[in-house]
């Protein structure tokens, strides 16, 4: 039994209304309700003219809530965010060295199908822990360059744009999948954009959104890769860039369910004042946890660095000292029991650390949660913790 000096916290009155908080599939937005897909075009082809108009319309407000430059074209591919990434390493990568920054498991994963699965030849992989950032300044913008602007499972993100060279010959390649929507991502000072509905707006899975800007779309009708392209990742029809993808002629069969879902979570951001005011939100769910931080001693971000915390997956580790005394294993579960006892409270679901992430909490504070459900949160997390410590 830990000897705790102050009062113990008391069990929270209080629930979450809505206690989803998972980074991915994040929550549905507020009010939401299976009544929204009542207009989706089932039954039919998606070829057909009611079904390719709901998908041009996905697209359309893409472009209206990004707000997405007018010559930059939009397309919406299989296989979530990985493979609209996947999609863009394999189509456009080869004609020059690439620059590739890993912080996390995802961008890991890319450093893995760069070097392992196209066997690129000129790679700088540029790493860091868990936690930090690599030296943004060393990257070189005279190569393409493939990152995450947000860290989704290690809560840490590029700062700005500012390390961004607007004359680069090189294309930037982004996967933005838990960035956009919540952060200011310059999508003018990217050439390829990637993100899922599922991880920005409550969407659910299995589709993903590919941005080109002008620069891509030239590199794809001057670039022939030097191995076979699988059907699911063919951009070019001929040799030219096939842009009956970006108006909605997708690549094989997408669920309008799905679709139908999607344009109601961009309708519900355009409704209460577009990209800036989901934005907003986003900071003001942030900000509760960050005082919570702030004035908490057993808790602190996993970004070493506040400038790069994440305002949208954020990541916690536990820094009491009779915590850190345990063995790794040790503090991994105490964290995993901690979520499991938030769990089984109907208080939070779906808050433990990333499975390849240090032991911790991730909490997602995107556009779609309410301020009021993480502050009702965080008096359950105080609760949660005490009543581990005490079993110690």
């Amino acid at each position: 039994m830990n000897d705790i000096s102050a009062a113990p916290a008391a069990r929270p009155d209080i629930r979450p209304a809505n206690p989803n908080f998972s980074s991915g599939p994040c929550s549905k937005r507020p009010g939401w309700s299976p009544e929204v897909l009542r207009n989706a075009v089932l039954g039919r082809s998606h070829r057909a003219n009611p079904a390719k108009q709901r998908i041009e319309h996905a697209i359309g407000l893409t472009r209206r809530l990004l707000e997405v430059p007018d010559d930059y074209a939009i397309a919406i591919v299989p296989g979530s965010d990985t493979g609209a990434m996947e999609m863009a390493l394999w189509s456009l990568l080869g004609p020059r060295g690439v620059d590739v920054l890993a912080w996390e498991s995802f961008g890991a994963g890319w450093v893995t199908d760069i070097v392992k699965q196209l066997k690129l030849g000129d790679v700088r992989t540029l790493c860091a822990d868990y936690g930090a950032l690599p030296d943004l300044g060393t990257v070189d913008w005279s190569r393409d360059v493939v990152f995450a602007w947000n860290g989704t499972t290690s809560g840490v993100r590029v700062p700005d744009g500012d390390w961004i060279d607007e004359n680069r010959s090189g294309l930037a390649i982004c996967d933005a999948t838990s960035a956009v929507f919540s952060q200011d991502v310059p999508l003018e000072k990217l050439d390829v954009i990637t993100f899922s509905w599922q991880k920005a707006l409550g969407g659910e899975a299995a589709h993903g959104v590919i941005i080109l800007s002008p620069m891509a779309i030239e590199r794809l009708e001057n670039h022939t890769p030097a191995w076979p392209m699988p059907k699911l990742f063919r951009l070019t029809k001929g040799g030219r860039f096939n842009r009956s993808i970006f108006e909605g002629a997708t690549i094989n069969t997408p669920s309008m369910l799905v679709i139908e879902d999607a344009i109601d979570a961009m309708e519900w951001g355009i409704s209460i004042g577009g990209l800036k005011a989901m934005q907003g939100r986003s900071e003001a769910n942030f900000t509760v946890l960050k005082d919570w931080v702030s004035r908490t001693a057993w808790v602190g971000f996993l970004a070493r660095d506040p400038a790069t915390a994440s305002n949208s997956s954020v990541c916690l580790s536990i820094v009491d000292h009779t915590v850190l005394a345990l063995d790794g294993a040790g503090q991994a579960a105490f964290a995993k029991r901690l979520a499991g006892r938030l769990a089984a409270e109907h208080a939070a679901y779906d808050i433990g650390a990333y499975r390849d992430a240090p032991p911790g909490l991730r909490i997602w504070c995107g556009a779609t949660i309410e301020a009021g459900d993480v502050t009702a949160l965080v008096g359950w997390l105080d609760w949660a913790f005490e009543a581990g410590l005490n079993e110690l």
